[in-house]
C-alpha cells in the first residue's frame, strides 16, 4: 500500500472512529445505570459485606467482632480482584453489509456498536479485552482501560474498510482455559460449521456467547409482489414473481435454523441473543452483560 494510501486511511479512520467510540460508550453508560456492578465475593482483600455464618463454614471464617454485636455469627466477605479476559469477535463478510429498506443501518454498523459497548462495560468492571482475528489476537495479550478499548475500535473500522470482508465463521484459537468469547455475527451459516467452532472451544473449557444480528426483513421476508433477491456473498440473483408466495416456506426453514442454533449454545452452556437492527441496542446489550456477569463471577 502506498504512503498516500495508508495515509488516506488513516484520516478517515480519524474521521469516523470518534462517532462509533462516543455512541458505544453512550450506549453502555445507559445499561450501566440499569445493572448492579458485578462485584463478587473471592479471594481479593477489599471488604464486600458479612453474611450470616452457614453450616461448613471453618471458623476462621468467622468475624468474632461483627459477631460480638449480636446474638448471631457473621462471615467477613472479601471482593474477588481477579480479572478475566474476554475475546471477541465480529463476523465482517459482505452479508453484514445487508441493510433493507426496513432497517436503519448495516447489520456490520450495529454488531460494531455493540461490541465495542459491551468492551467499554468490560473495561469498567475491569476486566481485560482482545479482539480476536483470523491471525491471533489483535494487539498481543488482552489488556484493559481506555486505550485497549481504542485499538479494539481502530482494528473495527479497518476490517470494515476491507472491501474483499472476511470469514463468516469466527476462527478456532488456542485460548486459556475458563476464558470467555463473545461472537457478534448473523449466524445463518450452515448449522454444521457453527456448531463445529462451538464445539472446539467448548471442549477446551471456554465460555462463549453468541449474539446473531439480523435486518428485520431477514426473518421476516415483507416483500410483496416482484422481487429480485440478490446474494450478498457471491451466490447470484433470482427474480420471483409472487414474493409473497415464498413467505411460509421461508418462515418455516428459518426458525428450524434459528431453534438448531438454540439448541447447540444451550448444549454448549453459551448464551444466545437474537438482536434485529431497527430495536435498541440497549435491550440486547443488557441481556449479554447480565449472562456474562453470571459466567465472570
Amino acid at each position: 500500500m502506498s504512503e498516500r494510501a495508508i495515509r488516506q486511511r488513516a484520516e478517515h479512520l480519524a474521521s469516523t472512529l470518534p462517532p462509533l467510540l462516543v455512541a458505544a460508550e453512550r450506549v453502555a453508560a445507559t445499561v450501566a445505570q440499569g445493572v448492579h456492578g458485578r462485584r463478587r465475593v473471592g479471594s481479593g482483600e477489599t471488604f464486600w459485606q458479612f453474611r450470616r455464618y452457614e453450616h461448613g463454614d471453618g471458623a476462621q471464617a468467622i468475624d468474632w467482632r461483627q459477631s460480638a454485636k449480636t446474638d448471631r455469627l457473621f462471615v467477613r466477605q472479601n471482593e474477588w480482584e481477579a480479572a478475566q479476559s474476554v475475546w471477541l469477535w465480529r463476523d465482517s463478510s459482505p452479508s453484514m453489509r445487508y441493510q433493507s429498506r426496513f432497517g436503519p443501518c448495516e447489520k456490520l454498523e450495529r454488531a460494531s456498536l455493540l461490541m465495542l459497548a459491551i468492551a467499554a462495560l468490560l473495561v469498567r468492571g475491569g476486566e481485560r479485552i482482545a479482539r480476536l482475528t483470523p491471525e491471533g489476537v489483535d494487539g498481543g495479550t488482552p489488556a484493559t482501560g481506555q486505550a485497549a478499548l481504542t485499538r479494539m475500535a481502530e482494528g473495527l473500522m479497518l476490517d470494515s474498510q476491507d472491501a474483499s470482508g472476511g470469514a463468516s465463521i469466527p476462527p478456532i484459537r488456542r485460548l486459556p482455559r475458563h476464558a470467555h468469547v463473545v461472537f457478534f455475527g448473523d449466524f445463518l451459516e450452515p448449522i454444521e460449521e457453527i456448531d463445529l467452532v462451538v464445539r472446539e472451544y467448548t471442549e477446551a473449557g471456554v465460555q462463549g456467547h453468541l449474539v446473531q444480528v439480523l435486518d428485520p426483513s431477514e426473518e421476516d421476508l415483507p416483500f410483496s409482489g416482484r422481487t429480485q433477491f440478490q446474494g450478498t456473498e457471491g451466490e447470484g440473483s433470482l427474480i420471483v414473481g409472487r414474493a409473497q408466495s415464498l413467505r411460509q416456506e421461508y418462515h418455516q426453514r428459518f426458525s428450524s435454523h434459528a431453534e438448531a442454533l438454540q439448541r447447540l449454545t444451550t448444549a454448549a452452556g453459551w448464551s444466545h441473543t437474537v438482536h434485529r437492527t431497527e430495536t435498541p441496542p440497549q435491550t440486547p446489550l443488557l441481556g449479554l452483560y447480565q449472562a456474562m456477569a453470571e459466567g465472570l463471577a
